[in-house]
């Protein structure tokens, strides 16, 4: 393949890609048998059990790479989940046990495996040389950034602009990360554009270390089911990889209109040509449907995502349910009648009864007349004003 179809490929999608000519500088020496095939480090912290959709955008990234011949490591930030990314965090993120990132970390292959080809990439977990670091070790990698470059980032400024604390541990963080490249002789590091600050600093720390800096490709941010902040695992707006097909069919029919047109994009990869847009914007809920059955089949099969198709139909018909309808996020399993009280659709127990004695509480389109057990995604309308999505989430 000639280097300009390798370079369609790599900027398809990508936020940033540079710098360039030092990319093709790595490219040429791989095929001119000067070096070994390039390096592509993507890390991920272990700080739940589940990877989301947001995860994917950057995996299908790697994906490409992976078949361009590069060689694919896979970081699990099993010593960096204890610290936890302060990256877009106004407060300390609260720091887990080892044992939850243990457990945590435990899930991660077999979902990286429905992306990616697991026997052609490496799997590297950053306790193995972050945990040996001895104290001078840290000091020396400490002495190569200082305080001031690190305050440019935008959310340690704010923070320190707001009297915010901010702890040392939370500046080692990129530090730490920036290591795990120093260590692994990252040629290529992918992630998010919210860490292109991480990234840069990392071209810097090795550089300092004396090796040849990493080329950055950072992916677009993929917004939440709460339609405002990215998909987190953290802000528990993601669609996981390990959701119930109804689940997840379910949360991507409940995204905002005004996304679907980058989950098209972003996800299944398509091009946006007005043709696409046109069918977007003229019927957002048939577009919605297909966005949800493709991504369906892509975590599990055709024959799945038919059924969960028709399943929701059947149980609910879109079209009557509001785009601003209020969303509750369902970690265990709830009564109805708790649910509503949280959200204030009744004031009591006594008005739950009385709704339900005049048939005026619907789950999935269907009238209920006891109070239900709710341990899946679902849709609730209350009267004929009130309308509820319940989304739920594994912990």
């Amino acid at each position: 393949m000639n280097l300009d179809n390798v370079l369609e490929i790599i900027k398809k999608n990508v936020s940033h890609f540079f710098p360039e000519e030092e990319f093709i500088k790595k490219y040429n020496d791989f095929l001119n048998n000067k070096r070994g095939p390039l390096r592509v480090k993507y890390g991920a912290d272990p700080s739940r059990p589940d990877l989301h959709l947001g995860h994917y955008v950057s995996l299908k990234k790697l994906k490409d790479l992976q078949n361009l011949g590069f060689e694919i490591i896979i970081v699990i930030g099993d010593f960096t989940a204890f610290i936890g990314d302060p990256t877009g965090r106004s407060k300390t993120r609260p720091k887990l046990s080892k044992e939850e990132v243990q457990e945590n970390a435990k899930t991660y292959l077999n979902q990286i495996s429905k992306v990616l080809d697991i026997e052609k990439i490496k799997i590297e977990f950053n306790s193995n040389w972050l945990s040996k670091l001895t104290p001078y070790d840290i000091i020396e990698l400490t002495s190569k950034y200082t305080i001031s470059r690190m305050l440019e980032r935008e959310d340690f400024k704010n923070r320190f602009n707001e009297n915010e604390s901010i702890y040392i541990h939370e500046i080692l963080y990129p530090l730490f990360q920036a290591y795990d490249s120093v260590f692994l002789k990252a040629d290529i590091e992918i992630g998010g554009e919210d860490q292109l600050f991480n990234f840069t600093l990392t071209r810097e720390i090795q550089k300092a270390y004396g090796q040849e800096p990493q080329v950055i490709i950072t992916m677009p941010i993929l917004i939440g089911t709460d339609g405002k902040l990215k998909m987190s695992k953290s802000y528990d707006n993601y669609i996981a990889f390990n959701d119930e097909a109804f689940d997840m069919f379910g949360k991507i029919m409940s995204i905002r209109d005004e996304l679907i047109e980058s989950y098209y994009k972003l996800v299944l990869y398509q091009e946006i040509d007005e043709e696409l847009k046109t069918f977007i914007s003229e019927n957002p809920r048939m577009a919605k449907e297909n966005l949800a059955y493709e991504i369906v089949k892509l975590f599990y099969n055709e024959e799945i995502a038919k059924k969960v198709r028709d399943e929701f139909n059947k149980v609910f018909k879109y079209k009557e349910f509001p785009e601003d309808a209020i969303i509750y996020e369902l970690r265990e399993p709830e009564t109805i009648c708790d649910i509503l009280l949280k959200v204030n659709f009744v004031s009591s127990k006594n008005e739950f009864r009385r709704l339900l004695n005049q048939k005026a509480i619907k789950i999935n389109n269907q009238v209920i007349n006891e109070n239900i057990l709710i341990n899946q995604t679902t849709f609730v309308k209350v009267g004929k004003h009130k309308f509820l999505k319940i989304l739920k989430h594994d912990n």
